[in-house]
Parts: structure tokens; sequence; C-alpha cells
């Protein structure tokens, strides 16, 4: 519990709801849910894109990076908005609303994108153990799944002791690629003009689609909705809406810092690799070129921070899954159990050794097939008078809504086109 300077009334949410604190301590109760949610959008697959825009195109697909997250914004405003409003996240009131044949397909699809996300965010984990520490990667994955059951076990005791350990994870995250962008110097007019909407060539907008096509993340819009349900209930519309507004400024915050960080992944890749002419896609080869260009310490940051965002994120995918199952067909089954299953794909992957990129494209098929079944819903629901009461959408807000949809849809229909026909006529 906090205090007050005075020490006389209980820094709570409920003393703010009653108007017994003032000042920025307002915030400070409401702060968490967002900072789970924004893992979705520093995974291990927004380091690869990044690394590969930055190293091609130097800082030219910055704003495309500011763009995403703006539309994150209101994509994750919608989700908490719906759990404040109705005290029911987004799998709880489809099921409500739809038939039951519908919610079990829904609950389906959601587990398979839950199982594709977890594969590439467990990779790169692994990934992360091999490149610091040299082990091979069948041990890095065994290591890996003890390393996130002991954050589960952190989860067990309470969400709030959980949204502690993920918003000190993410600081960790945030001040390795901050060393990494001291160390790389990169150009202040440079990084403005980056900021300026253009392209190059053809391939510059296949990635500034993948970019943009991966900023709605299914598990991360099912996920929301469930934090922001029961954490902070309003008695009537008046603290609803007050509810809300303090969690938009903790979405806000939470997305500068992950928009941040995947700035920072661009800004240190233009600087170091594209300035000198190199085509960096692979995440290994990024570490050992940032380990011979500015030293072993640039080197340990980055797989640190690939490291610790791909178990931060394969923790909250597993608790996005056991929202789905609850919300979509009122079960649930033990949550190191979920992990073990989640856990099993890429493990068999990485024993098998086959192509762990192949793997990870296939994830993004599979995640990209399942983006409008979370979003479509969502923007109908938080759009319903009747289920939303004060915190209904306005009609601009459900226009933007809409645009937001039907972009992300396309580009991501687009990526699963590209993905497939790669796959098998390349």
């Amino acid at each position: 519990m906090f205090f007050t300077k005075k020490n006389t009334v209980p820094l709570s949410a409920d003393a703010v709801l009653k108007g017994e604190i003032r000042g920025f301590r307002q915030i400070l109760p409401f702060l968490g849910p967002a900072f789970i949610a924004a893992v979705a959008y520093i995974d291990p697959g927004n380091f690869a894109t990044n690394i590969t825009a930055g190293s091609e195109y130097g800082y030219m697909l910055l704003w495309v990076i500011v763009v995403s997250n703006l539309m994150a914004v209101l994509i994750q405003s919608l989700s908490a908005k719906l759990g404040i409003a109705t005290g029911r996240n987004l799998p709880e009131v489809s099921r409500d609303r739809f038939s039951k044949k519908t919610a079990v397909l829904l609950w389906i699809q959601a587990e398979l994108v839950i199982i594709a996300t977890d594969l590439a965010e467990f990779i790169g984990a692994a990934l992360g153990l091999y490149l610091i520490f040299n082990i091979p990667m069948l041990p890095a994955a065994i290591i890996t799944a003890i390393a996130s059951f002991g954050i589960l076990e952190l989860q067990r005791r309470g969400v709030r002791t959980f949204e502690a350990l993920i918003s000190g994870l993410v600081l960790i995250v945030v001040l390795a690629f901050a060393f990494q962008t001291f160390l790389a110097e990169p150009s202040a007019g440079d990084i403005i003009g980056g900021f300026l909407p253009q392209f190059g060539d053809v391939n510059s907008i296949l990635l500034a689609t993948g970019i943009l096509g991966a900023t709605v993340m299914p598990h991360a819009i099912y996920l929301h909705s469930s934090l922001t349900q029961h954490r902070v209930v309003g008695r009537n519309d008046l603290e609803k809406k007050k509810i809300f507004k303090f969690e938009f400024i903790d979405i806000v915050i939470a997305m500068i810092i992950a928009g941040a960080i995947n700035m920072a992944m661009l800004i240190i890749a233009a600087a170091i690799f594209h300035s000198k002419g190199m085509d960096v896609k692979d995440l290994d080869v990024a570490y050992t070129e940032l380990g011979n260009i500015l030293g072993p310490f640039a080197a340990i940051s980055f797989g640190l921070g690939l490291l610790i965002a791909g178990l931060a994120s394969s923790a909250v995918g597993t608790m996005s899954g056991d929202v789905v199952m609850q919300g979509f067909i009122n079960r649930r089954i033990p949550i190191y159990l979920r992990r073990t299953i989640t856990m099993l794909p890429p493990i068999v992957i990485i024993a098998l050794g086959l192509n762990a990129t192949t793997a990870l494209v296939w994830s993004q098929v599979i995640l990209s097939f399942g983006i409008a079944f979370a979003l479509v819903p969502l923007i109908i629901f938080t759009s319903n008078k009747k289920l939303m009461g004060g915190l209904v959408n306005s009609k601009i807000t459900t226009i933007l809504g809409w645009i937001i949809a039907t972009i992300t849809i396309a580009l991501n229909l687009f990526l699963l086109y590209t993905s497939i026909k790669d796959l098998f006529f390349s």
C-alpha cells in the first residue's frame, strides 16, 4: 500500500476515485496492465523486422514505427475500455453474444494464434542464451523452459507482482537498447529525417507493410480486456470514465516505451550496418557484427534484450492462453500444463534441427490469420451503446477503428499471401 506525504490517506484506486488523492499520484494505482500488453510489441519478431529495415534503408522507415504505435494506442485502448465498461473480457463477451459453435471455433483459432506467437518468442529467448553464453540451442531451449516456469510461479502470487516483474524486464530491455544507441552515435539529423513519410523501392514498401501488418497482436487484444475487467471496478459511468482516463495514460506511457525500443533497434541498425553497406537480416549476424564494431558489451546487451523480451513475451502469451480458454469455452487447465503444451512445438523444432526461419514464417502466417477474429468483434462491441454505457465509442473513434482494422487486416492478408508464395514458389 502506498501513502501520501502526510502518511494519512492510503494511495489506492478507491481513494483516487473518491477525489481524496490529487496530482501525479492519482495515476500510480492504475499503472501496469498496459505494460503487460505492450510486451507483445517488443517480441523477438520485432527484432528481426527492425534490424532488417534499418540495415537496408537506414532511418527511412522510422515513421512507420510511429504510425504503427499510434494505431496500437487506439486498439489497446478499446480493449481496455471493454473490460472496464462491462467487467468482462473480449472472449467472455464473444461467448455471451455468439453461438456456442462460433465461440468454440473462435477459441480454437485463438489458441493456434497464441501457440504460433509463442513459437517466435520461445525461439528468440533460446537464441539469446545461445548468443550470450554459447549454449547449444537445445539446452538453451530447456533453460528457457525452466526460466519461463519461474516467471509463471510469480504470476501465481498475484497480478500486481506479475505486473511489477514484467515492467522490470521491460526496463532492462530499455536500458540495453539505450546503451547500444549511445555507443552507435546515430545522426540526429538523419533520425529527424526518418520521421518524414517516404519510401525507397518496392522492397521498402514490403518492409513497411511487415512493420504495420504486425502492429496488432491478437493475444494482446484478448489479454488487455482481461487485465482491466476486475483490476479497478467502477460503480457507475462516472467512475468508469475516470478509470479509463487513467488507464489511457497507462497505455500511452507503455506504447511510448515500446515504440522507443523498436525505434532504437532500427536506429542502431541504420547507424552501424546501413552506414557500412551491410545487409543484416539474421539476429545472430547482428549480434556478431555489433560485437565486432561496437565491442562485446554492445553485443551482450543486444543478446540480453533478446533473451528478456523473449521470456517476458512468452509468459504474457501463456497468460493470454488462459484468458481465451476461460473466456470462449469457460474452461481452465493448470497454467503449468498450458506452458508445457505451448513450449513443445519450438522445442521439437529445435531438437529436430528444423529451419527456425521457416518455422517463424509459418508462425506469422497463422498470426496473420487471427487478426480479424479479435479486431472486428472488439470494434463491434465497443460501439454498442447498450453494452458499453457511458464508455461507448464516439463516432470518430469507431470510424478510426474501422479504418485501422481495414488497413491492418488488408496488410496481414497481403503478408499471408506473400509468405505462402515465398514458401511454395520461391
